[in-house]
């Protein structure tokens, strides 16, 4: 077992894992302050996260993925640092945050609708955007807003930068012929927001998500992002999110 310090959301924990090569995927994330919790992965965990992927390709309809180890035991880890940050008020969200000018905007979908599409878009053709995280932010919802962090799991494309950064908007994405993104209240972004965000397993902790994922809809702007994946949908996107902050 290898034992190791990493600072997610500004909260140090220490990771007890079989493999050392969980250490070196967060590598970028190492830290020597002394840790808020623990969390330790057995042999179990893995099993289960086998398990857990072995269920969502049958959904799918895809030949079963068969993952090595050292693969599983990142994600249970990342499971088990979910699980504790909800304790912090720290939400596990699925979509890719980009980041202009120390403004982030979060753009989430279902799975194959384009997110990462949109991400390359948006470094394309905006200047100066970098992105903050690709797949799997964390959401530090505080009393002054909420912050975008960064992470070691940030999607197969591997985008992401170890930073901290504002989040001003949630941008619910949709394949349309045409790219037109319109305001949303608050009642119409609910569920989306809710099914992106983490769900653990304990009724407890999936009630303390539900109550982080409320808060994020009622302290960032929130938009339907109707876009064709073609370069003028990042433009589209960008005129009214930087309209909105004054910084287009």
């Amino acid at each position: 077992m290898t034992s190791f310090l990493l600072s997610l959301a500004g909260i140090s924990i220490r990771v007890n894992a079989l493999y050392a090569s969980t250490e070196q995927f967060c590598r970028s994330y190492l830290t020597s302050e002394p840790p808020l919790f623990s969390v330790t992965v057995r042999q179990q965990d893995i099993d289960l996260e086998r398990d857990r992927s072995a269920q969502e390709d049958a959904l799918e309809g895809i030949p079963v993925r068969q993952f090595r180890d050292p693969y599983l035991e990142t994600l249970a880890v990342y499971r088990k640092i979910a699980d504790r940050l909800l304790d912090y008020d720290v939400l596990l969200f699925h979509g890719s945050v980009v980041a202009v000018e120390n403004r982030a905007f979060l753009f989430t979908a279902r799975s194959g609708v384009g997110k990462t599409t949109h991400t390359r878009l948006w470094l394309k053709n905006i200047p100066g955007a970098y992105v903050v995280n690709g797949d799997k932010p964390l959401l530090k919802v505080t009393g002054q807003g909420v912050i975008a962090c960064g992470s070691p799991w940030q999607g197969k494309e591997n985008y992401g930068t170890n930073a901290q950064v504002p989040l001003q908007a949630v941008v619910l994405l949709e394949r349309s012929p045409t790219n037109q993104i319109v305001p949303l209240e608050f009642a119409q972004a609910l569920p989306g927001l809710l099914q992106q965000s983490y769900r653990p397993q304990q009724t407890e902790g999936m009630l303390k998500s539900m109550e982080l994922a409320g808060k994020l809809g009622q302290q960032v702007a929130l938009y339907r992002l109707g876009c064709n994946m073609e370069d003028e949908a990042a433009s589209v996107a960008w005129n009214a999110l930087g309209a909105e902050e004054g910084i287009c």
